[in-house]
């Protein structure tokens, strides 16, 4: 268990990785700790249910204290059960818990949670309500813009007011509607449009109200010009496809002078980590599928990726070899 609970929170986050499910697992947040000293990290969605009726928490739980400052999502809509995922969290020692209100998934909606809860702000604030009551952690919110036709600015507003009132510390939002009937889920991340202007008048609105905004951004530029009308800006997809671009978030975003760590750097930092995690009965392609979206734009990067992955999936892969392709990369200068 964690229990090294560092209370550094100072719940306003420039920039945080957003929380995605099949991606954002403990090896790859080590991955983008070793980019960013600083960016908030969450879990993958965790369906507070599941977790309070399993035996083994660990699955769940589980993080590496290299990790903070990271963000504990929870998906459901029985405040009973999320005050008992309050106190886990907090007894694990996570930095903050963020409650899901953004996923489309017609699995998750069907069980009245993600997306659909938009429809219906009482509940939310009540689940919001409980998993306040039940620690002393920042708790934060992830939505979206609107569900279907309920997209209009003053349902925004209403929805947002109405969780603010019971005590969420941020609201992160996905400028996209979410089109639950007709759209799966990667449909849902792409083909509603992005309106920052909507979330732009909500924060002009509530000017006392952390709001951050996500969806769509592809460059630290981007964010940075962003955080000129937001409190935060939150990444997903274009960093986990392309962690590399996002090498100077320390520099550009919370101005600490330090050298961009380059792809061989990470990956020589974390040889200990998979060795401790190889050791443990670990799977070299369990850090190693996330590792190889590292090496890209350079001759015989699609080579790379692929020794790698092939030796990994045979579970051929061992350190040696593995310093061998770091060292071609460093000789690169890459």
């Amino acid at each position: 268990m964690n229990i090294n609970n560092h209370n550094s929170n100072k719940n306003i986050h420039k920039l945080s990785i957003a929380p995605m499910m099949d991606c954002t697992d403990k090896h790859f947040r080590m991955i983008m700790r070793k980019i960013s000293s600083e960016a908030l990290l969450y879990t993958e969605m965790i369906v507070a249910q599941s977790l309070i009726y399993t035996n083994n928490k660990e699955i769940f739980l589980d993080f590496n204290i290299d990790e903070h400052p990271i963000s504990i999502q929870f998906g459901g809509d029985d405040p009973e059960i999320l005050k008992e995922a309050a106190r886990m969290a907090e007894d694990w020692g996570y930095d903050e818990i963020n409650f899901n209100v953004g996923c489309p998934s017609p699995r998750v909606c069907s069980g009245n949670f993600g997306a659909s809860l938009m429809k219906d702000p009482e509940k939310v604030a009540k689940c919001i309500e409980s998993l306040k009551n039940n620690c002393d952690l920042p708790v934060t919110i992830k939505h979206r813009i609107g569900v279907d036709n309920n997209d209009s600015l003053i349902n925004l507003n209403n929805f947002v007011r109405c969780v603010a009132n019971a005590g969420a510390d941020r609201f992160t939002v996905h400028a996209r509607k979410a089109i639950l009937k007709g759209l799966n889920p990667k449909q849902n991340r792409t083909i509603p449009p992005l309106k920052y202007d909507l979330v732009k008048k909500l924060k002009v609105l509530n000017p006392n109200l952390l709001i951050e905004i996500n969806g769509g951004f592809t460059n630290i530029n981007e964010s940075l010009e962003a955080l000129n009308d937001f409190d935060g800006v939150m990444i997903g997809r274009s960093v986990y496809k392309h962690p590399l671009r996002w090498s100077e978030i320390d520099q550009k975003v919370y101005g600490i002078n330090k050298k961009p760590k380059s792809a061989s750097d990470v990956i020589f930092s974390l040889i200990p980590y998979i060795e401790n995690h190889l050791k443990n009965g670990g799977k070299s392609w369990d850090i190693c599928k996330h590792l190889i979206n590292l090496v890209e734009g350079i001759p015989k990067a699609k080579i790379w990726r692929n020794q790698i992955s092939i030796k990994s999936i045979k579970k051929e892969l061992d350190i040696d070899y593995l310093l061998k392709l770091t060292s071609k990369l460093e000789e690169m200068g890459y």
